[in-house]
């Protein structure tokens, strides 16, 4: 992996990790493109540098993390699911990590319910974050873990779960990105155990590269975030909806079709 190609999957990273059409799909299909999936460094650049997008939401709403202890709390609660499943399932979820079909089919399949959910789930209940109680975050936690499998959106999963529960969709959508801090942190010192323990060392260059990505992916992502909620609060999740289903079906067609995505 070289600095242009690092600084592509940043970009990426940066747009995609808070919207619901799923950053690591985009960054599986990306280095796909590019040759460059099937490295073990190229895997864990794709999930450290949501490390450096992640950490936007600390800036972006510093305050908000330390407003309670309580606050804290809840978000271990909606994190436990994550950190129980993703111990179980790793090595199925490295194997996923590979398959642009796999990233495909969930991009067709959330992209059809993000076409009426905000039908499904007009009636709220919770306006405010701190009207989450323990068992709403172990719900929204739960529904998290669908995102283990390539494609389905982290961001997607826990806020259209927070709806279905009752939260607005400003508050999920919040909440979301709280939660992702605990679990990009637990996630990417994983990869790094996981990295160091099948043998692989990482080089002075490629430690410059993971500096550079996650930079980028950290500015990319302050200027998504805000956007993202703006749009989502007047207009919804059809948008995204459409572009799941078009972006997934042309990988389908592409990948039925006869071109290997491993060498275009």
């Amino acid at each position: 992996m070289d600095f242009l190609q690092a600084i592509i999957l940043a970009v990426i990273e940066g747009l995609t990790e808070f919207l619901p059409v799923s950053s690591t799909g985009h960054m599986i299909v990306a280095s796909s493109v590019m040759g460059i999936a099937s490295d073990p460094f190229v895997k864990l650049f794709t999930i450290v540098i949501q490390l450096g997008a992640i950490l936007s939401v600390i800036v972006l709403y510093f305050k908000r993390f330390f407003q309670s202890f309580n606050f804290y709390l809840k978000l271990i609660v909606a994190f436990i699911p994550a950190a129980v499943f993703g111990l179980l399932l790793s090595d199925k979820i490295d194997q996923m990590l590979e398959s642009p079909m796999t990233v495909a089919i969930s991009l067709v399949i959330g992209g059809v319910i993000l076409l009426f959910v905000d039908k499904w789930f007009s009636h709220t209940t919770i306006h405010e974050e701190k009207e989450i109680n323990y068992l709403t975050a172990l719900k929204i936690g739960f529904f998290q873990c669908l995102a283990m499998i390539p494609g389905t959106s982290r961001s997607g999963a826990s806020i259209v779960g927070g709806m279905s529960i009752g939260l607005s969709r400003k508050v999920a959508a919040e909440f979301s990105f709280f939660l992702a801090v605990p679990t990009m942190f637990a996630a990417t010192a994983k990869k790094l155990l996981d990295f160091y323990q099948e043998g692989h060392t990482i080089t002075s260059q490629q430690v410059q590269v993971l500096a550079v990505g996650n930079i980028v992916a950290f500015i990319v992502a302050l200027l998504a975030i805000k956007s993202f909620i703006g749009y989502l609060n007047k207009n919804g999740f059809r948008m995204f909806g459409w572009y799941r289903i078009i972006a997934g079906l042309i990988i389908i067609a592409l990948l039925q079709s006869g071109h290997n995505l491993q060498i275009i």
